[in-house]
């Protein structure tokens, strides 16, 4: 017989009281709180837009370079309809986990209680090392493109002025963040819409030129690259596997929405929602750019290369050079730099919740626990954004080739946490069966579980395989790039195994996990739909 899992007595609740929305948003250092819990100040329309294009950042606009060269425009296009099915498969499954149980620290948070608290440690610090080591990646990006207008001036400089832009936004609690990346990710929804739009035109000899490019660049050079001269298929396979490190780094962050559920109001409504855009996203804003990509810029381009110091622009900057269009390259360049602002801050979010959720579960020391009076964690904050500091090695080597550095860094570590997330949800998923719970009456449920779970274990741990393939080449070896695709790979087995020895917890049963505590007391009425005010709302819901 079937249990029902839905907003009865026996449905987990969440807490509300404790999340006071009376107090200011700005950090109160007069009062010092440890245990002041998170403020739900997140609201529907901010977790609509982040979950569209809250981490839509340089990855798109300025990583799609190096996949390009080395993938081809078909290589490329493949690569990122691969690492899409993935990510789509990623978010329906922490989603439904996280709509049921929206706690502090998200699925690292859950782990813990549906595997075990070794491998919740283990993945953890993995993912905190993802996401903080993201926020350099975007920045050295930064630098890049505000190279297009000076080259001449101190890439420090610009260093300073996105780092101060994303720890400021970050420091004055989780509305401003919400607010801000609402700004943020329209801008970003709304530039790559206009550019797929304007693509499509240049592509078909709309521009001042009038040339009609079709697929000209799928002919000549060609849709595929030969990897490092390796001649064949096998070359045109490797540059294709060299694409889903670069697509992973793109699609990294997108866990920004469920990690935000502790502080959204409504979760139960809001989260489902929120997941349900996911595949808008990865359609329409990167298979969709990426593919207009491959059309206007051919993969021969020199000013592709970010291993080059002349690195200067993005795919879309040089597509539009290309097409004689004036003064609208250096606007793209500015909005694409706000793009790496929003993704910055997203990342900083990401990393201070992750290390608070960590202190919370007793794998981080307690006083990253402490917050404001508002409920605001500043101490994890400043701690995480202390590396971005990592940035400010662009004064000495290339932008791109930093960029590159971190960017490789951060896909084997999300990859390793996407593997975690698949492992945790079959976990979940067990759990459910075990206890006789029916999966219907969940707040937010997917037809395609538990197999998309088994998706993206078999496929990320497949890339996570190949991800660096490249070093074992003859005369290829770079101690940068091993050391930055597989050090994560080699320090989680040791992460869970060090955690193991030392907790002594073993896995838990699916019988005996738990569905209900650590929230309390959300009603049954936090879960139905609100109604809208006006019109503009109601075509805002149909919308979202």
């Amino acid at each position: 017989m079937m249990v029902s899992l839905g907003f009865t007595d026996k449905t987990p609740k969440v807490l509300t009281d404790a999340y006071d929305v009376e107090h200011s948003e700005l950090l109160d250092t007069a009062v010092l709180l440890p245990r002041t819990p998170l403020q739900r100040r997140l609201k529907g329309r901010h977790v609509a837009m982040i979950s569209i294009g809250g981490v839509i950042g340089t990855g798109l606009f300025l990583g799609t370079a190096t996949a390009l060269t080395e993938g081809g425009p078909v290589g490329l296009l493949l690569g990122y309809t691969f690492m899409g099915t993935m990510c789509y498969c990623v978010m329906i499954s922490v989603g439904e986990m996280i709509a049921l149980l929206p706690i502090p620290g998200g699925h690292i948070k859950l782990a813990e209680r549906f595997v075990d608290p070794a491998f919740s440690f283990a993945m953890g610090w993995n993912c905190w090392y993802c996401w903080t080591f993201t926020i350099p990646a975007e920045l050295s990006a930064a630098a890049t493109l505000i190279n297009y207008w000076n080259p001449g001036v101190n890439n420090a400089v610009w260093i300073t002025m996105c780092l101060v832009v994303a720890v400021g936004i970050n420091l004055f609690g989780v509305g401003t963040y919400g607010e801000m990346e609402f700004i943020f990710a329209s801008v970003k929804v709304v530039t790559i819409t206009g550019l797929l739009i304007l693509g499509i035109v240049l592509d078909l000899g709309g521009g001042p030129s009038h040339d009609r490019i079709g697929f000209r660049y799928w002919k000549n050079p060609g849709p595929f690259v030969q990897f490092n001269g390796i001649a064949g298929a096998k070359g045109q396979f490797l540059g294709f596997v060299r694409v889903l490190i670069q697509a992973a780094f793109s699609f990294i962050g997108t866990e920004v929405v469920t990690m935000a559920a502790a502080e959204t109001k409504n979760p139960r409504y809001t989260m489902p929602r929120a997941i349900r855009t996911v595949y808008i996203r990865i359609l329409l804003f990167y298979i969709g750019g990426v593919f207009i990509i491959g059309l206007l810029v051919p993969s021969n381009d020199p000013l592709l290369s970010l291993n080059s110091s002349n690195a200067l622009s993005s795919p879309f900057v040089i597509a539009i050079n290309r097409a004689g269009i004036r003064y609208l390259p250096s606007i793209l360049n500015a909005v694409i730099l706000t793009s790496a602002w929003s993704a910055s801050s997203s990342d900083l979010y990401l990393s201070s919740r992750c290390l608070y959720g960590l202190a919370a579960a007793g794998n981080a020391p307690k006083f990253f626990l402490r917050t404001s009076r508002s409920g605001h964690p500043y101490v994890a904050v400043i701690f995480c954004s202390l590396f971005s500091l990592l940035s400010y090695m662009v004064v000495s080597t290339s932008s791109g080739i930093v960029f590159t550095w971190f960017a490789d860094m951060t896909a084997t570590t999300g990859l390793l946490a996407w593997f975690c997330i698949g492992v945790t949800y079959i976990r979940f998923h067990q759990g459910l069966l075990a206890q006789g719970y029916d999966r219907k009456c969940l707040p937010y449920a997917s037809r395609l579980q538990p197999y998309a779970s088994w998706w993206v274990i078999a496929s990320s741990s497949t890339t996570l395989l190949f991800s660096g393939w490249q070093v074992f080449l003859k005369a290829n070896w770079s101690n940068a790039t091993f050391v930055t695709t597989y050090l994560p790979v080699m320090l989680f087995p040791v992460l869970y195994l060090s955690a193991k020895f030392l907790k002594r917890v073993p896995l838990g049963k699916p019988s005996e996990m738990d569905f209900k505590s650590g929230t309390e007391d959300m009603d049954a009425e936090g879960s139905k739909e609100p109604l809208p005010k006006n019109w503009w709302e109601a075509v805002w819901m149909s919308l979202t």
